[in-house]
């Protein structure tokens, strides 16, 4: 399936993906997005598939603007509806693969708090969910 994806493709998903670890890591509000960023991006790193080899290409199509969360939301959250929307013609199976990634993802970056994620963050991860499932 990699194959199949243009160099464009590889970097919407990169974006997309990428971009959902550092919107939880722009709305976390206990001073820790360093670790939030950190467990997120483990996640991703450690998928598998082509999915996980787009993800742990090393490149510098990454494009993450914004100066505050509501502007890199404005990027990121429609990428994620993008990728999937990509994902879903070529291969569903590899967007569910997508999916599931971005979501373990979403956890992996909550999990540096004890407990119950907090309101913000689990806002965050509601519209993350959401961008994903609106393909």
């Amino acid at each position: 399936m990699s194959s199949t994806l243009t160099d464009q493709d590889k970097s919407t998903l990169r974006t997309a993906a990428y971009g959902a670890v550092s919107l939880m890591a722009a709305a976390d509000a206990t001073g820790k997005p360093h670790k939030v960023a950190t467990n997120g991006s483990i996640a991703l790193y450690s998928a598998t598939g082509p999915i996980g080899h787009v993800l742990a290409a090393k490149s510098k199509d990454i494009k993450l603007k914004g100066k505050s969360v509501a502007e890199l939301a404005d990027h990121v959250l429609p990428a994620l509806t993008a990728a999937m929307s990509l994902l879903e013609k070529q291969d569903p199976a590899e967007a569910d693969n997508f999916r599931s990634t971005v979501l373990v993802a979403i956890e992996a970056a909550t999990r540096t708090h004890h407990g119950q994620p907090s309101p913000t963050l689990a806002e965050m991860s509601r519209k993350i969910t959401e961008a994903l499932n609106a393909a």
